[in-house]
């Protein structure tokens, strides 16, 4: 009897620990392509990949489990060719995050020197875009959230409406915005500047 054959449950367990590994592996690789990771997580990356090649050279004779790995398997392939692509594109320097920061960081360059209060909080409104841009992502994809469909220029707009409506409602002179989860639901919340 072969070891398939004898030990299901074992099998069981082991894949329910890849898929964890995997679920855990594709959000520190979010991380890793947002930088609040310093570090491509290579080694979980391999043992994942071990656990795969074993599987794929043994033949499972529980159709179950068999089905699991091979979704399991399917899943995880899909993923290597993501993070691939865009490892590529950062080697490149054309993935779409790094060109947006640089982009911002030109502005900033070029822009006049900030205001006093400002220079005072540390950052400057377009730095503030893209650590609220980050923070934000960072914040629903824990929740669970799908954050697909939105861009660096979806949340700034938002934030621009919000902000020019708050200064009319409010008589104030900039608005302040930080990431919240409230529910689990992840949110924007609004503190008036006034000088």
């Amino acid at each position: 009897m072969s070891e398939s054959q004898s030990q299901p449950q074992a099998i069981e367990e082991e894949l329910q620990i890849l898929e964890t590994r995997l679920t855990q592996l594709r959000l520190d690789y979010e991380r890793y392509f947002l930088g609040s990771r310093p570090r491509e997580p290579v080694m979980a990356r391999a043992e994942i990949q071990k656990v795969v090649i074993k599987y794929s050279n043994q033949a499972i004779q529980n159709t179950a489990q068999r089905f699991k790995f091979n979704s399991i398997n399917s899943r995880y392939q899909a993923f290597k060719r993501q993070w691939d692509n865009i490892l590529r594109q950062m080697e490149a320097g054309t993935y779409k995050r790094d060109i947006f920061k640089a982009n911002i960081r030109d502005r900033e360059r070029s822009a006049p020197t900030p205001s006093k209060r400002a220079a005072d909080r540390g950052v400057t409104s377009a730095l503030a875009g893209a650590e609220l841009f980050e923070k934000y992502i960072e914040s629903a994809q824990a929740c669970g959230q799908k954050v697909a469909g939105l861009t660096p220029q979806k949340l700034q707009a938002v934030v621009d409406k919000q902000t020019s409506a708050l200064r009319q409602k409010l008589g104030c002179k900039d608005v302040n915005f930080r990431v919240v989860v409230q529910a689990g639901k992840v949110k924007l919340k609004a503190a008036p500047i006034r000088e």
